[in-house]
């Protein structure tokens, strides 16, 4: 049996961590995580599309909630995508075979990122009308 000692610490040594300590060691997995995202296609392209669009809606926005609201989808797209990647990361980690609930969630994660992405263009679409027309 453990001795209460071994009981009461915890398996991720991230949850013994307080204050600025944990803040700090959790920057650096959020670092990590945007490491990790750059070594996937779909983000990196989106990564480089955000270094253009997000300059590009302050000069497009009609004032801060419309900048916001421009800036904040290439954002989300972002954001979006990485959650997708890490449903897949964890069904692949389970195994390699084929199973209808792993589909499923890949298939979701999917559609997140498409549902993202179609706010994002027409908030775009919309601004750039509004501009232009």
């Amino acid at each position: 049996m453990n001795s209460p000692a071994e009981r009461d610490t915890p398996a991720n040594p991230q949850k013994a961590r307080r204050g600025m300590h944990r803040v700090w060691h959790a920057f650096g997995y959020s670092l990590a995580g945007l490491k990790a995202g750059w070594h996937e296609t779909a983000f990196r392209q989106e990564a480089i599309l955000a270094v253009l669009l997000v300059p590009a809606a302050f000069w497009l926005g009609n004032g801060w909630l419309e900048t916001a609201a421009l800036a904040g989808t290439v954002l989300l797209v972002m954001v979006v995508e990485l959650l997708n990647t890490g449903i897949e990361s964890a069904i692949d980690r389970i195994g390699p075979e084929w199973h209808d609930l792993s589909k499923r969630a890949k298939d979701m994660g999917s559609a997140a990122v498409l549902l993202s992405l179609l706010l994002c263009a027409g908030t775009w679409v919309g601004a750039l009308w509004a501009r232009f027309a």
